[in-house]
């Protein structure tokens, strides 16, 4: 289904009376598809990286073991990799719709939280680092739970 490009984001238009204005918003749009081109190369970067790791810490003695940090630091590049999928999935979506997709920039934060916490390492954090990663969670957490609540309270049918 083609959008048109003047339903797309209005907030920058193709179509704008100052020419110097239509110039600058068509820089804008280019601008994203080239973030979109640069976010896909580094997820294939990513992915050959994940690999690589674990090629290297399968391969060193002892053979085919990884200790448990080697298996968060892996959690850890999967799920850098993951995130940014989201965020290419973020400016997909910005280019192609006229909607901001608040819900998913929300669940790709929470994603990257998640990944913070999975490879903290807690021996050389200090308290106060731990209380802010949770007030981030909270928040996030909180915020994307007020996003995909249902507004409208389910009637008792009897």
């Amino acid at each position: 289904m083609k959008v048109d490009d003047n339903q797309i984001h209005d907030e920058i238009p193709i179509k704008h009376t100052d020419p110097l204005i239509r110039f600058l918003h068509r820089i804008i749009r280019h601008s994203v598809r080239f973030l979109a081109v640069l976010m896909v190369l580094v997820i294939l970067w990513s992915i050959g990286d994940v690999v690589y790791v674990l090629y290297q810490r399968l391969t060193t003695p002892p053979m085919f073991l990884l200790d448990i940090n080697d298996i968060f630091q892996t959690f850890g590049a999967f799920m850098a990799v993951l995130i940014a999928i989201e965020i290419f999935i973020n400016i997909r979506l910005y280019l192609g719709t006229n909607v901001f997709p608040v819900q998913l920039v929300i669940a790709t934060a929470l994603m990257a939280i998640a990944r913070k916490v999975i490879v903290l390492d807690l021996d050389k954090i200090s308290a106060d680092y731990v209380f802010a990663i949770a007030a981030v969670v909270l928040a996030l957490g909180l915020s994307y739970w007020l996003i995909t609540r249902d507004p409208q309270p389910k009637e008792d049918v009897e």
